[in-house]
């Protein structure tokens, strides 16, 4: 029989509790993989939101449009890298700005809304709460302060200590962009056709220049109402480089107001930008236009959840990245 022949057998019961300790070590070696939570700073910095939302509803006060800006501003972040505050780096030695690129540069805004933003959280909990989160928390505050939707978020995103401004022109969609672009654009980021629709929904609020939108106001389309056409030639000339900065509001009728106006200026052919009206120009997105124009709060309702699957775009978690001192510098 060999040596186990002359061995005791352990009970059952004892062998089976030294597999369960056994099995509870070997789990607790393994690392926890960071997730985001909504409770993230509920221990380490509990009036980090209410700080946030006084900030914010005070930048909005001051100037309405500072709502659009801020949604936009975490939008563009989220596209170039994931959801990291890469686009509130100033250029430096090791840094080339994605303030810098394309579809940034002299038309995204609020920098030094986030800046002031930070600088209050910091002197509360200094070290704890990044510029990434502070950046979403600032664009659902910023919703709610001119009437949108409020949602729950996911915290727990860290800064990233590198610039995307290779990426920028690639990630970021144009508003020349035709509705197949728009579409594939959201895909890769892991947003739905429905998704991409609810999001530019946030074109209800905000201004565009004159620059974005001349062509489509100038070139005697079928999908553009020809009365919307002659009242924005008023205040954006034919000639480039003339009035390229006068601004126009997205939403004719209700400019300030977080509602479903934008989808309702669709179907009549008052879309301002070309990436606005192809969503209503005999494509597939042409029933999720009337859906949204239909029903406020579907619109609502599914512009919150897709603002939190984009804030889920690749963040930086657990030790990866850093906890910025000011935004717009590496530590």
């Amino acid at each position: 029989m060999g040596l186990a022949a002359g061995r005791s057998r352990l009970p059952s019961c004892v062998s089976h509790a030294f597999l369960v300790v056994a099995g509870l070590f070997i789990l607790a070696s393994i690392p926890c993989e960071a997730q985001l939570s909504s409770s993230f700073y509920g221990n380490t910095c509990p009036n980090a939101l209410t700080t946030i939302r006084r900030a914010i509803r005070t930048a909005v006060s001051r100037e309405r449009r500072m709502a659009a800006s801020l949604i936009r501003l975490h939008f563009h972040d989220c596209f170039v890298q994931g959801c990291d505050a890469s686009i509130l780096l100033d250029d430096s030695a090791t840094i080339q700005s994605e303030k810098n690129a394309p579809n940034n540069n002299n038309s995204v805004r609020g920098y030094e809304v986030i800046d002031n933003v930070k600088s209050q959280v910091e002197s509360i909990c200094p070290g704890v709460v990044s510029c990434a989160d502070i950046l979403a928390v600032a664009a659902r505050d910023a919703s709610v302060a001119v009437g949108g939707p409020t949602w729950t978020l996911k915290l727990g995103r860290r800064d990233s200590t590198t610039s995307g401004l290779s990426q920028a022109a690639a990630n970021l969609p144009s508003f020349r962009d035709g509705l197949d672009r728009l579409i594939s654009l959201f895909s890769t980021k892991g947003l739905s056709t429905r998704d991409m629709v609810a999001l530019s929904g946030s074109h209800t609020i905000g201004q565009a220049r004159c620059i974005t939108f001349r062509d489509r106001i100038y070139d005697n389309g079928t999908n553009i109402d020809a009365g919307f056409a002659s009242t924005r030639r008023r205040r954006c000339p034919v000639d480039n480089g003339n009035g390229d900065d006068n601004l126009a509001a997205l939403d004719l009728v209700t400019p300030n107001s977080f509602d479903n106006n934008y989808f309702k200026n669709l179907i009549q052919r008052k879309g301002l930008l070309q990436s606005d009206q192809v969503l209503f120009n005999g494509g597939s997105t042409d029933s999720i236009v009337t859906e949204y124009s239909k029903s406020p709060s579907t619109f609502s309702s599914d512009f919150a959840a897709a603002m939190v699957k984009m804030g889920d775009i690749e963040p930086l978690l657990g030790s990866a990245g850093e906890i910025r001192k000011y935004c717009n510098v590496i530590n």
